[in-house]
């Protein structure tokens, strides 16, 4: 499997970086911290995967330099063109969910898209399917709604996932297809 994951949230503790489209055919052979010498691939990027701060088994202080981190990165990674910001569709948002918005409209860069994605809900139906792949509560996609109008990223688009159903791959690829090319 490309990454470690968990049936437990928060065992996520790192900031993840995983390189697409450069130097096909050795993403076998390049490890992490490798020197690898010629040309960036003109079509490669990287996805970021970042811990889920609200879940993770960490003390305060460790959850203070991730958020730390992520608003330099934000606000200071010139190469960035999407930021994707996974919420459970089952709870909605937590508090830290609000902190993260509140530090995307005030320090992401106008130039990056920054997209709401609601995971799991197909969780939120009984035997889900491709005739009912999934959904969110009314009361929570409101909430989710509000509270990004109050943190001034109120036009950003909205996605409701499934990993078991598929819904919103395809506009999850749209996202990345357009970063890609350095669009927004």
């Amino acid at each position: 499997s490309l990454a470690y994951t968990s049936k437990r949230p928060g065992k996520t503790q790192q900031f993840n970086y995983f390189a697409v489209n450069d130097k096909p055919g050795k993403e076998k052979e390049i490890k992490y911290g490798d020197d690898v010498p010629g040309e960036k691939d003109p079509d490669s990027f990287y996805i970021v995967d970042l811990p889920g701060f609200g879940f993770a088994k960490v003390p305060d202080y460790q959850k203070q330099q991730w958020a730390e981190f992520m608003g330099e990165y934000l606000a200071n990674r010139r190469s960035l063109r999407v930021v994707f910001h996974l919420v459970d569709a089952r709870h909605g948002l937590i508090d830290e969910d609000t902190t993260i918005m509140e530090q995307v409209g005030t320090g992401l860069p106008k130039n990056v898209a920054y997209v709401v994605v609601l995971t799991k809900a197909d969780k939120n139906v009984r035997k889900s399917s491709n005739n009912k792949p999934g959904k969110v509560s009314v009361d929570i996609l409101n909430s989710v709604r509000e509270t990004m109008k109050k943190c001034k990223v109120g036009n950003s688009p909205i996605i409701l996932t499934s990993a078991e159903t598929k819904l919103g791959r395809d506009d999850i690829w749209r996202y990345l297809r357009f970063a890609a090319e350095g669009k927004k």
